[in-house]
């Protein structure tokens, strides 16, 4: 391990079939008021807002909704969720979708109280919380993001188009979240497999850093191995439990705090996307997918013997008769390999982004780098491979 660390995790995980179950006992714990943050209303089609709705009542909880939150929620809708917490002085936000119902809520967590712009203060100048916060729970009914457990929130500020995540502390992750499987059968096979690619990003961003051979390595491998398992099974069988049960859970450990812990980071191509979901409003993992393969190829010649490590220990290329370079190159055709065969996308043309977009995107980009902190010019030469 390269670096010293201090961890903590307070997000209690109630995981199964018979996950909501827990839901009762939690929310004794909390005052009388509660803001329900949910999506476009499948959590209305799969029965499940019936079902909270019971519950809600059986607890004797007022229940004031935010509804509409939009895959890449905006900071406009995170101003309208903080009028409601202060005017109803909600005791609770409890999200229920997918990661970016959970980041909406969190950033309404720790914006509502906060003295000036929230946006200026916690996302632009990076300042500590020093406000009150109000309380996260989640539900969760897509896999792909880990918001359910950490303390990231991801927010769109429309006005000036920048897409910005922030990590803040563990007051900030959800004090518990429900899990159920089952509830991501709701989602399209489109969105399935773009939480596939982005869970497997965040492995891959922790990955590409650094010349460690510490334990997360090791996790992250393990992981990615079996995203890549459960996926073909999936894709195949969208309700096979027992793959969507693997990929919920990979999806809460790929972007948790303790993969990393101990070693350099990259997240440049989460970086580069966000800019490219400020213009584009494209699917975040579609957007991953098809930044990702142009973004390696061009990194790898930086340290290709952890590229060639991917290659031996993920997708279990035979290592004889290739050079280092020519394993390296072998493991990211495989990642490439398996996006076209899960159906992802792998051009920006068809995400919604034309040609003039690209300078802009690659000029407004914060860099982050692993192995190679890219200027804007080299970024701008990825998105054009993208096209």
């Amino acid at each position: 391990m390269k670096f010293d660390f201090t961890y903590e995790n307070p997000t209690r995980i109630h995981f199964g079939k018979k996950a909501i179950e827990n839901l009762k006992p939690e929310l004794e714990h909390y005052g009388d008021t509660i803001l329900l943050a949910y999506g476009k209303g499948s959590i209305k089609q799969i029965g499940l807002y019936d079902q909270l709705m019971e519950i809600f009542k059986d607890c004797g909880k007022k229940v004031v909704e935010l509804s509409g939150i939009m895959p890449n929620p905006t900071y406009e809708k995170v101003l309208e969720g903080c009028r409601l917490v202060r005017e109803n002085d909600v005791d609770l936000i409890l999200a229920v979708g997918g990661g970016s119902v959970i980041d909406c809520a969190k950033a309404i967590s720790l914006s509502a109280y906060c003295e000036g712009d929230a946006w200026t203060r916690y996302w632009i100048n990076v300042e500590p919380l020093t406000n009150e916060v109000v309380p996260v729970a989640s539900i969760l009914t897509m896999a792909g993001t880990g918001s359910e457990m950490n303390s990231g929130t991801v927010i769109t500020n429309e006005e000036q188009k920048i897409k910005m995540g922030r990590i803040y502390p563990a007051m900030v992750n959800p004090r518990f979240s429900i899990l159920n499987p089952e509830y991501t059968y709701s989602v399209s096979k489109y969105q399935m497999v773009s939480g596939i690619f982005d869970m497997m990003s965040h492995l891959m961003e922790a990955y590409f850093a650094g010349d460690d051979d510490g334990t997360s390595n090791y996790i992250i491998e393990g992981l990615l191995r079996s995203i890549i398992n459960s996926a073909g099974i999936a894709v195949e069988n969208p309700e096979d439990y027992e793959a969507r049960s693997n990929l919920m859970w990979c999806s809460s450990l790929a972007m948790h705090p303790l993969v990393g812990l101990g070693k350099a980071q990259d997240w440049e191509v989460h970086m580069i996307e966000h800019q490219l979901g400020a213009y584009t409003d494209c699917a975040h993992g579609m957007g991953l997918a098809a930044i990702s393969m142009p973004y390696y190829r061009y990194v790898m010649q930086f340290y290709p013997e952890k590229f060639a490590r991917f290659a031996k220990e993920v997708w279990r290329i035979e290592e004889a008769g290739k050079t280092t370079e020519q394993l390296a190159a072998a493991g990211i055709d495989a990642l490439e390999q398996f996006a076209k065969d899960c159906g992802m996308v792998l051009k920006l043309r068809d995400l919604n982004t034309t040609e003039e977009m690209l300078p802009l995107i690659a000029n407004s980009t914060v860099l982050g780098g692993g192995y190679k902190q890219m200027t804007p010019e080299e970024i701008l030469n990825v998105l054009k491979e993208a096209f």
